[in-house]
């Protein structure tokens, strides 16, 4: 829990917050972070977290745009490819999570000089 003066948070509502994730792809990346040297394509991970293909088809896709997770691409034998996930490093993610709750706190900075300033 982190303690903001008059409301706590959990950390992981913050993150969930700040990578603008869905309950889904929190989930999603939950997954990933029990298993982080496996790579799972969305297959793998529909069967696994019993979600629908298109559900977690978007939140790998949302989870890669916002670097979260890897991607690698695996050619079939009989043509055409797959593409296979992996998750970033904590380290990572916790870069990109400061990066955004950084932005946060400069502009409360800038709203709170417009206030003192009578704006």
């Amino acid at each position: 829990m982190i303690d903001f003066a008059c409301k706590e948070f959990k950390i992981e509502d913050v993150i969930k917050c700040a990578l603008n994730l869905t309950k889904a792809d929190l989930n999603v990346m939950k997954y990933f972070l029990n298993e982080e040297e496996q790579w799972f394509d969305t297959d793998y991970l529909s069967k696994a977290l019993k979600l629908d293909i298109s559900t977690i088809q978007r939140s790998v896709k949302k989870l890669h745009e916002k670097e979260i997770l890897q991607r690698s691409q695996q050619n079939l034998d009989g043509g055409g490819y797959v593409y296979k996930y992996k998750v970033n490093s904590r380290a990572k993610i916790k870069n990109i999570i400061m990066t955004v709750v950084n932005s946060w706190a400069d502009r409360l900075e800038q709203e709170l000089e417009k206030w003192e300033n009578g704006g």
